[in-house]
């Protein structure tokens, strides 16, 4: 059976994928990270395919605005970080769905509901609108990140800041342990709690636990310290100082 991924995260991609290992009639033809690319891929392909998982974020909007683009027929199973209250809405609509993180068990249940089934459902886009309309997921509380072969999550309450690096960004913990994260910054903001998460430069978004002290720089900027310790610079923008400040909650 033909299986399409679509899915942002490069990271969850990879897990599912080794979770269906486990499956030998079932082969992942293609990953797919966006809105776009996924109408281009299922205008061409899609009548090839036998079962979609598909998030519901995407780097470039919701999935469902793919159904918008493209008449879609496959089975999907929807991947999703969203509330319990979101879940009901979507086990009383008889939507297939797995919460994230993936559990090879919940993975099974739902690859014996799929082979069972003798009917294709149609997909009900005003249904899916309804639902994220009232139902919008939660900040992360926690990350994928990937050490050789192994996969595991962090808390965001043990990252000290990110960092970005070329196509990577380094998580730095307070422990002082380094990981790779293949979410660029700009994605992070969108997820991470703003209220302990900040971003001062372009290329740091720091805990707001890991702040040791903001001191006064030339040119009425402020220059950060943090914990762990750091081998580079963090000045903030004399524009960016009032921001800063406001969401330390000190009163310049």
């Amino acid at each position: 059976m033909n299986v399409l991924i679509i899915e942002d995260e490069k990271l969850l991609q990879l897990e599912l994928i080794k979770l269906l290992e486990n499956y030998k009639d079932f082969e992942v033809v293609k990953c797919i990270q966006t809105v776009s690319e996924g109408v281009s891929w299922l205008k061409e392909h899609g009548d090839k395919l036998d079962l979609i998982f598909m998030d519901i974020e995407l780097s470039d909007g919701i999935s469902f605005e793919i159904f918008d683009s493209v008449e879609v027929k496959t089975p999907i199973i929807f991947l999703t970080a969203y509330s319990e209250y979101a879940i009901r809405a979507f086990k009383v609509n008889s939507i297939d769905y797995l919460l994230k993180p993936i559990s090879s068990e919940e993975l099974e249940k739902a690859i014996e509901k799929f082979s069972a089934s003798e009917k294709k459902k149609e997909i009900d886009t005003a249904i899916f609108q309804d639902i994220f309309a009232k139902h919008s997921p939660q900040k992360t509380q926690r990350l994928l990140i990937q050490t050789g072969d192994n996969y595991s999550y962090i808390t965001v309450d043990e990252i000290a800041y990110f960092v970005a690096e070329d196509k990577y960004t380094t998580i730095v913990s307070f422990d002082g342990k380094r990981s790779l994260l293949d979410k660029s910054l700009n994605q992070l903001e969108t997820i991470l709690p703003p209220e302990k998460f900040y971003r001062p430069t372009r290329n740091v978004i720091v805990n707001i636990e890991a702040i040791v002290k903001a001191s006064k720089y030339f040119n009425s900027r402020l220059k950060l310290s943090l914990k762990p310790q750091h081998d580079f610079e963090i000045i903030i923008s004399r524009a960016k100082v009032k921001s800063f400040l406001d969401w330390m909650g000190i009163s310049d």
